[in-house]
């Protein structure tokens, strides 16, 4: 039987998750973007032999082609990721398109009223003006100049086609190198552009915001009161705190199968918070075995939960499988966390305002 820890001094408790947030806010920084966040492309390959890893990644250095190769044998045999990162040749194409893409309405408006009348035809040269020079500039990616067209629909084919072109040639500046040094029976490549590892990070950005204002209007409408309103999300964001260093320590980058893992965590986190504050504000007797009667029920449900993500990280390990392993190192990160925060945080500050208020 497991003593009670809120007996005697029990503001100490909260020692220890202090020190970890410290811990992390020092790992924080070192998180990675991964290629759903950062943009870039990652080539998965069946291998016929082993291949040393950095050998290979030294001789696409070589090559011309910065890129991470990590190599290791699964139960269906040997295999190999590349990880290249984006192209700033691509980030500038798609900037160029967009730029395009918003003044092509504009231009093909105008140009069919010169047309029709001679009114406009000064707005009319300046903004075809802006276009040919926004063309121009994705030419001049691949050493070229743009043609001479004669309206807007040539323009826009002409710079489709040399759009395509920068990415082609970008492919075969990864496949060249690749296929000169490995052989492989099967490749995956998966490719994030700029535009859309961009609409990942809004959407991510969009969802926190939404998830922490939920939160907070939950919260407090439930037990219609600050402080414990306030002591619920202080433990829920100590635990993605603590989840992020862990982040950072164990080399897991940002991509959408962490992040997906870290709003999971917001979820467990402010669950065992509720039932915490729940058993110290509803039940009545001595508000120290309240708090340890929750922390039992707690303990059980998180020590459960990490049971079953060690054995998905078992099986990445095992089966290196990057999703199942960013997964699990995110969720067992936040879960120990969550068992410091919770009972050394939330519970620390939530038993105070209880027996301040009884004393009043």
């Amino acid at each position: 039987m497991l003593p009670n820890i809120y007996k005697g001094d029990y503001r100490l408790l909260a020692i220890v998750p202090l020190v970890m947030i410290v811990l992390s806010l020092y790992f924080i920084p070192s998180i990675k973007m991964g290629v759903d966040f950062q943009g870039g492309t990652v080539i998965a390959l069946s291998l016929k032999e082993p291949v040393d890893a950095e050998e290979l990644q030294s001789q696409l250095q070589d090559e011309g082609l910065e890129a991470t190769v990590r190599a290791f044998q699964t139960t269906i045999g040997y295999r190999a990721e590349i990880e290249v990162p984006q192209s700033p040749i691509l980030v500038q194409a798609d900037n160029l398109r967009d730029k395009f893409n918003k003044l092509i309405p504009e231009v093909a408006s105008l140009e069919v009223q010169g047309y029709q009348n001679s009114t406009g035809s000064d707005d009319y040269i300046a903004k075809k003006a802006e276009l040919e020079d926004v063309a121009a500039q994705l030419f001049a990616l691949k050493g070229t100049s743009a043609p001479k067209t004669n309206n807007t629909n040539d323009l826009q084919k002409k710079f489709s086609e040399e759009y395509t072109l920068v990415y082609s040639d970008y492919q075969k500046s990864i496949s060249e190198p690749i296929n000169k040094h490995v052989s492989y029976e099967s490749i995956s490549v998966q490719t994030v552009s700029p535009g859309l590892s961009t609409h990942f990070i809004d959407v991510a950005v969009n969802v926190v915001i939404l998830a922490i204002i939920l939160s907070i209007v939950l919260v407090f409408f439930f037990f219609r009161s600050i402080a414990p309103s306030i002591a619920v999300i202080t433990g829920a964001l100590s635990d993605i705190v603590i989840a992020l260093g862990g982040m950072g320590l164990l080399g897991v980058p940002l991509t959408l199968a962490s992040f997906a893992a870290l709003l999971m965590l917001v979820g467990f986190s402010l669950d065992t918070d509720i039932l915490l504050t729940t058993r110290l504000l509803k039940r009545k007797g001595d508000p120290r075995e309240n708090a340890f009667d929750a922390m039992k029920t707690g303990m059980t449900m998180s020590i459960t939960a990490i049971i079953a993500f060690s054995a998905l990280f078992i099986l990445s390990i095992v089966t290196h499988i990057p999703t199942y392993y960013e997964i699990s190192a995110v969720a067992l990160a936040g879960l120990v966390g969550d068992i410091a925060a919770t009972w050394g945080i939330n519970g620390v500050m939530i038993l105070h305002h209880v027996e301040s208020k009884r004393s009043r």
